[in-house]
């Protein structure tokens, strides 16, 4: 199968060359442009789901060996979770690849982090079917190898940090409303408050409401911890 130039350029920015290269072409293929003859990349993403996080926590366990189970939990979740997925989708340009409907153009779904996190997974799962185990794991240990060696000590997203100190000192979880959006309706920023119980607030703007969510509550906590 003939091979486009940015398909080219993308595996080698990937580091790995397909032996078949529909593997890659399902991989960014969004469901928005699926048809008879060309399968999404949903299969595929469920996939490379388990052997990311497979792949995580082993090097994990490896760079820790002393480390108990609840240190290494939020350090798992801060590297599998979306946000990290997209992270590094965007650091290869995976978005100039996806195959997107008309529709997931028009609104900016190569900008996306649940599209990019999603076709990212896919393509994990692509060099697993191409190049078995160990390649997807070289992968996967390339791409996130900075964010392996970085990652907090105490990882907790800020979101979780937030409800722990609320809970331990008797107070409900906290509650996440948004306050104003603004932009295009292609690309909105929305603006998140986040409120304690005790009355306490803190409010964080951002492209995605999980995004505006965790800065708003990283704000709040910061806030009632001084």
């Amino acid at each position: 199968m003939k091979v486009s130039a940015q398909l080219d350029a993308f595996q080698k920015r990937l580091g790995h060359r397909f032996s078949d290269v529909r593997h890659l072409l399902q991989a960014v293929t969004h469901p928005s442009m699926a048809s008879p003859h060309r399968d999404d990349n949903q299969r595929l993403e469920f996939l490379g789901d388990r052997v990311l996080g497979l792949t995580i926590a082993e090097a994990l366990l490896r760079a820790d060996p002393a480390a108990a189970e609840g240190l290494l939990a939020p350090r798992y979740n801060a590297l599998v979770r979306r946000e990290t997925c997209a992270e590094v989708a965007r650091s290869i340009d995976l978005g100039e690849v996806m195959k997107l409907g008309r529709s997931e153009m028009k609104s900016g779904g190569r900008r996306k982090d649940a599209l990019l996190a999603d076709a990212m997974e896919a393509v994990i799962a692509a060099v697993y079917m191409d190049g078995g185990f160990d390649a997807a794991r070289d992968t996967v240990l390339r791409l996130w190898s900075d964010r392996i060696t970085n990652v907090a000590e105490d990882a907790r997203d800020p979101k979780s940090a937030l409800q722990e100190w609320a809970q331990a000192r008797g107070e409900a979880p906290p509650v996440y409303t948004e306050v104003a959006r603004s932009g295009p309706d292609h690309q909105p920023d929305f603006t998140i408050e986040a409120r304690l119980q005790s009355g306490q607030t803190a409010r964080a703007t951002a492209r995605a409401k999980r995004q505006a969510e965790q800065a708003a509550a990283a704000a709040l906590l910061e806030k009632v911890s001084q």
